[in-house]
């Protein structure tokens, strides 16, 4: 039985995996979702050596911080490289250089990962020229509408 339901241990929260491809992994867990938190997310990720959570992305509405467990990275924002180690943390405001945070050591990189949960939410993705509009919560998305920039149609199109 958990002590409260606003209080969760890191073990109590089911772990998420994710593998794309040779680039993309990480074990992840969602703490803030599992604590009943509505306004500020938070999850727990880990990030074998050599590896990525994410792609480089930008968001619109939404605020991220990031705080430094344990390992070794490097903070992508923009064009710029950043080492970031354990005690680091990382402000990310909306509208902000586009950001992703890259294991570069020998072990697993662990960080906390806050964010803002602003709803609708707009993301750039710099490096596959895309674009997400997103509605609703990740539990219960609206519309998650992901998109190439330029793939676009006229306001009016299709209302006759």
């Amino acid at each position: 039985m958990p002590r409260h339901r606003h209080v969760v241990h890191r073990e109590e929260v089911p772990p998420v995996e994710r593998v794309q491809g040779q680039r993309f992994a990480f074990t992840g867990r969602r703490l803030g979702a599992a604590a009943q938190a509505q306004r500020l997310g938070c999850s727990l990720y880990q990030v074998p050596p050599g590896k990525t959570g994410f792609p480089h992305h930008r968001h619109h509405a939404n605020e991220e911080g990031i705080y430094i467990l344990t390992g070794q990275g490097t903070l992508r924002l923009d064009d710029e490289r950043v080492p970031v180690g354990p005690g680091d943390y990382i402000a990310l405001p909306p509208g902000g250089p586009a950001h992703q945070l890259l294991n570069t050591g020998s072990a697993v990189l662990e960080y906390l990962c806050f964010s803002t949960m602003i709803s609708p939410e707009v993301v750039e993705y710099p490096d596959s020229n895309k674009v997400a509009a997103l509605a609703g919560t990740f539990e219960k998305p609206l519309l998650r509408a992901i998109y190439r920039k330029g793939d676009t149609v006229d306001y009016m199109e299709g209302e006759d």
